[in-house]
């Protein structure tokens, strides 16, 4: 089986990417949503992340992620102890997917994760399709967001991987600010090159095998 790893910052297109490939069939994780899981009413991350930041569960028993935002938005600290209670169980239920996918004896299944390479998230993958799109375009879709400022972006993308680095490490680059048409066919040949067999590793693209159990990267090198 390939594990994709699917990613590109703020703005680039991953969602809109990510909904065309679940059309096409291809079974995926999505990181987002299981952070909401871990954070949602009975998630496992609730109790840790309400004793680490006081005040931020929901009248539901959650966590209120606007109460949580505040305390953890641009602050460094803050949000690295937040990670370190979240990424590890992401990481399992990531996992937990791949093995789930193998029992079903899938050709390819996708982790469609945010910050692939900034999690090391990336050692779990056989090949990984990074979107893009020019920084003006990409500027200028985060800003149409509710609640989105040139300062907020700009404390986003400074926790983030820049695009030209994640652009040299992928396998697979997406360019989405040319049309929906063209970013579903680039992706579908994506999918057929990786389910046919017929894609090779770019020279230069390395990737290392995490030291846990469960973990693969069929084609490290």
């Amino acid at each position: 089986m390939i594990v994709v790893g699917l990613t590109g910052s703020i703005g680039m297109g991953k969602s809109t990417a990510a909904a065309m490939l679940r059309r096409l069939g291809v079974s995926m994780f999505d990181a987002d949503a299981e952070v909401h899981r871990l954070m949602g009413p009975g998630g496992k991350a609730v109790a840790q992340v309400a004793a680490a930041f006081p005040g931020v569960r929901s009248a539901a028993g959650g966590i209120d992620r606007r109460r949580l935002g505040p305390q953890v938005f641009g602050r460094g600290e803050a949000l690295r102890r937040l990670e370190a209670i979240l990424h590890p169980m992401v990481r399992e239920a990531e996992i937990r997917f791949i093995a789930r996918a193998r029992a079903r004896r899938l050709a390819l299944a996708v982790l469609d994760i945010p910050l692939l390479f900034e999690t090391g998230a990336d050692v779990l993958c056989d090949a990984i399709i990074v979107v893009s799109a020019p920084g003006w375009l990409q500027r200028q879709r985060v800003l149409q967001r509710p609640g989105m400022s040139e300062a907020r972006l700009g404390a986003i993308l400074a926790t983030q991987m820049p695009d030209r680095d994640k652009r040299r490490r992928a396998d697979f680059v997406v360019e989405t600010g040319l049309g929906r048409g063209l970013t579903l066919h680039r992706l579908r040949r994506a999918i057929r090159l990786l389910r046919g067999g017929t894609w090779r590793r770019r020279a230069g693209v390395r990737r290392t095998l995490p030291a846990r159990r469960g973990a693969r990267c069929a084609r490290s090198s």
